[in-house]
């Protein structure tokens, strides 16, 4: 009589065809190996993101010089920038100029170039890539430059005015027009909302502007009608965008007024002061400060367009 032993690698599997083994360490799942991936991201996030926006909002209720240990001073900076900064306000009313008036400027602008380049032209890349470019370059030192030279008092645009017999102003000096040459720098860089407009325009169907057509509308019925309707939430993104960008405008106000303001403080932006104020006179409290209302400022503005934008934004649905 022969005896069968049955050892554990025969042994008969447990129901659903699995054995039980050591368990897998965390790390070796799907979900672990996710984790993994995102572990450097966070490491950045909390250590160069999060970690220093608590820092400063600490500082913002400390005197700090750099130098010496912060010493707490709890509302006093919010107090003194609201009720005794006097140039605080002139900042926050030669930002909110320029906010006002160059992104309504660049967006209608770069509308218009968007709806001719939508026309099917020929090299319509090579214009795209051309337009393109001054948003590129647009926030570099070396153009701002080139735009202090270029409306300076005897610069090329004095020079092409005398032309025809106009004594043009030195633009960047006279407190009257420093301004405006900063939003004419800032509509010329068009290019990046002009080619997010040309991706909205390509996505209206052909045929709704052909049954206006045979409707009898005119094109600008058209462009009221269908255009800008179908077109607003291209609209909506653009502007949240830009005004975003103007707020947080620097390069070119600093290098043309050399970091003083400009005549009168006529270019003193907000982020201009806030670094006068931080890297200036070494008041870090006090420019975390400013920082953080500017944060605020920039949340109120972004939280209003989107509750407003349920009345005028029209989506899909």
């Amino acid at each position: 009589m022969t005896m069968t032993i049955t050892t554990p690698s025969d042994a008969v599997p447990p129901r659903g065809g699995m054995v039980r083994g050591k368990a897998r360490p965390w790390y070796a799942s799907a979900e672990g190996a996710g984790y993994l991936f995102l572990l450097p991201w966070g490491i950045g996030f909390l250590c160069l993101s999060l970690g220093p926006i608590l820092w400063s909002l600490y500082l913002s209720f400390t005197d700090f010089d750099l130098l010496t240990a912060p010493d707490w001073v709890g509302t006093a900076n919010y107090v003194r920038m609201f009720t005794a900064d006097a140039k605080f306000m002139t900042s926050v009313r030669v930002t909110f100029v320029y906010v006002l008036f160059s992104v309504p400027l660049k967006l209608v602008f770069a509308l218009v170039v968007a709806i001719l380049l939508n026309r099917g032209i020929r090299g319509l890349p090579l214009y795209r890539a051309l337009f393109y470019l001054p948003s590129l370059l647009g926030a570099s030192v070396a153009i701002a430059i080139l735009w202090r030279q270029l409306f300076a008092g005897n610069g090329l645009v004095n020079q092409f005015l005398a032309q025809f017999g106009i004594e043009g102003p030195s633009w960047i000096s006279n407190p009257n027009y420093s301004l405006w040459t900063l939003i004419v720098l800032a509509v010329w860089q068009f290019g990046s909302p002009m080619i997010v407009f040309l991706a909205g325009l390509r996505q209206i169907p052909a045929d709704v502007y052909e049954a206006a057509q045979i409707d009898g509308a005119s094109r600008w019925r058209q462009f009221v009608r269908i255009t800008v309707p179908l077109l607003t939430p291209v609209i909506f993104f653009n502007a949240i965008i830009q005004t975003i960008d103007a707020f947080k405008t620097f390069t070119p106000a600093f290098i043309i007024s050399n970091g003083s303001g400009g005549p009168v403080n006529s270019l003193l932006f907000y982020t201009l002061y806030l670094y006068q104020e931080a890297f200036g006179y070494f008041r870090m409290g006090y420019a975390s400060a400013l920082a953080w209302v500017l944060l605020i400022i920039i949340a109120l503005f972004t939280a209003f367009a989107f509750l407003t934008s349920r009345y005028w934004v029209h989506y899909d649905e």
